[in-house]
């Protein structure tokens, strides 16, 4: 009894001292670099694991989460959701029909970026994980390739109101060209 009235006053607290609903700080936002790096990394990882690699980015205390962002992925062919570290109740699920708080189709915009042989950005509102309101979020999106699972989409993104698309894009071009950005 003493346990749970403790545990009641510190979940009181912090929501009244305003911690439960804060915005993470700068440096716990995640980078347009890191989320790239992070994407292509799980890529990899998939590559040598295959499917039984999908574990992995489903725990939401892995590699594949870190400061407010995280890796997902996702299977455009059949219309689910793959592996997900902060919604486990949307592995498995359709998510052509998923919109963002403006009825933007985000996952069929997802799948046409993922196509490039670079990816893409995506622009979209989302729940920052931690700031409890949604925010302008831009995702990167690219394709992995599987052993016996074709067609698996990876991405992760950054909360950020100022960047622009044609400066991520150009950022990828860069990261992916190895002698303008060495060892990544």
């Amino acid at each position: 009894m003493l346990q749970r009235r403790n545990c009641i006053l510190a979940v009181l607290v912090s929501l009244f001292s305003g911690l439960a609903c804060a915005a993470p700080a700068a440096d716990e936002a995640a980078t347009p670099e890191e989320s790239i790096t992070k994407v292509w990394a799980a890529s990899k990882f998939l590559q040598d694991k295959g499917a039984s690699g999908f574990a992995s980015l489903n725990s939401q205390d892995g590699i594949w989460t870190w400061k407010d962002s995280y890796v997902f992925a996702f299977d455009c062919r059949f219309d689910r959701m793959v592996a997900h570290p902060t919604r486990p109740d949307l592995v498995g699920r359709p998510i052509m029909q998923i919109t963002d708080n403006n009825g933007k189709y985000i996952f069929k915009e997802m799948c046409k970026l993922a196509s490039s042989p670079r990816g893409g950005w995506l622009e979209y509102v989302w729940t920052r994980p931690g700031a409890g309101r949604v925010s302008r979020k831009l995702t990167y999106v690219h394709t992995a390739e599987i052993a016996f699972s074709n067609g698996i989409q990876l991405a992760a993104g950054v909360y950020d109101e100022k960047l622009s698309l044609e400066d991520l894009d150009k950022l990828t071009a860069k990261m992916a060209d190895p002698a303008k950005y060495p060892a990544h």
